[in-house]
């Protein structure tokens, strides 16, 4: 079985300890980290040490991230093929079109919306994890996702737990 972290939307110039802190609490058990764009600064992956990691940009990346980070990708893990994408044009309503952009997938994450989904349609996962910090009135109050690759793939949304 490999467990899969997924998050979207952080936002962040820069990292902090606090950053580094809840990103161990919330990936701790996993070898693979996706993260879905509008991360804004490349400094956010570092907080990801050793761990497999795959990014795509969004369209609140700094030029240095946008230079560096493909606009889509595709990544095979444990069998199964995953479409890493940020957003589809410029509507919030896009997830009809996000089939268009890969071939042969049996996963598409994405990001951008804030609002965290994990569903299935057409034989297709469909996964945003939504804003990882509640950083806008667009998201919950900070939302990622755990997917599971082993007989099959499956994923589950998780709410961030803040330090008391």
């Amino acid at each position: 079985m490999i467990r899969i972290g997924v998050l979207s939307d952080t936002h962040l110039s820069g990292t902090s300890d606090f950053f580094y802190e809840l990103a161990a609490s919330c990936f701790e058990d996993v070898s693979v980290i996706l993260h879905a764009g509008d991360l804004t600064d490349l400094s956010v992956l570092e907080v990801f040490g050793d761990k497999e990691v795959h990014a795509v940009h969004g369209n609140m990346c700094h030029p240095a991230a946008r230079a560096i980070l493909p606009t889509k990708k595709v990544i095979e893990i444990g069998g199964f093929v995953i479409g890493l994408i940020h957003r589809v044009g410029n509507s919030y309503d896009f997830e009809k079109n996000l089939r268009d952009e890969f071939d042969e997938v049996d996963c598409i994450v994405y990001g951008h919306t804030h609002k965290a989904v994990c569903h299935r349609f057409g034989g297709v996962l469909y996964v945003n994890p939504g804003s990882f910090l509640p950083i806008s009135p667009y998201g919950a109050s900070g939302t990622y996702v755990v997917l599971e690759a082993g007989n099959t793939l499956s994923g589950t949304i998780h709410k961030v737990k803040w330090p008391e």
